[in-house]
């Protein structure tokens, strides 16, 4: 898996793109969780759960599906004054999405696991990227205070946070351009 920094990282960069109405403190924590929470099936490990199993690691936690349902309790509990269908509802709804849906295509760059169950509970198939440049995260904050840990950090930076990076900027220098030419 791809460390919760880099989840956090990559729904922070994403969340650039909103409208400045929704940009509040809750929306910024939410986006972080929502990015962060499919991981919580690594609880399953110390309830016997084996990692290939449907509720194991990188399973139905890390599926579309679970994006789906996650995005619905999150943008109608957390953003009330939204309502489906309004326009807003559905900025949100595309937005923290994107947000959860990310944390399997971060995964599925790693080198380490056995693939993400993008499609469960209907195929549990598991999927990687054909390249897989990202060291896959220690499960548990001290590992990253070591030299493995820093290693982590050090891949993802170079192949998940400075791509991520230049990506955002070089949208905003695109919409930046395009609306100087409209003027």
């Amino acid at each position: 898996m791809a460390s919760a920094f880099s989840h956090a990282f990559v729904a922070c960069a994403i969340g650039t793109f909103q409208p400045s109405l929704f940009r509040t403190t809750r929306f910024w924590l939410l986006s972080a969780l929502c990015a962060i929470v499919p991981d919580l099936d690594v609880i399953g490990f110390f309830a016997g759960i084996e990692y290939s199993d449907l509720f194991g690691h990188r399973g139905i936690t890390h599926s579309l599906v679970f994006a789906l349902m996650l995005v619905i309790v999150t943008v109608r509990y957390g953003f009330p004054d939204h309502r489906f269908p309004s326009a807003g509802w559905g900025g949100l709804f595309y937005h923290f999405f994107l947000v959860t849906a990310s944390h399997g295509v971060l995964d599925a760059m790693t080198n380490g696991g056995v693939g993400v169950a993008f499609f469960a509970p209907f195929d549990e198939t598991r999927y990687f990227f054909p390249w897989r440049p990202v060291k896959v995260s220690p499960i548990g904050i001290w590992s990253f205070f070591s030299l493995t840990g820093f290693l982590v950090l050090l891949s993802e930076a170079l192949f998940i946070w400075l791509p991520t990076l230049v990506f955002v900027k070089g949208v905003q220098q695109f919409c930046l351009l395009r609306t100087q030419k409209v003027k």
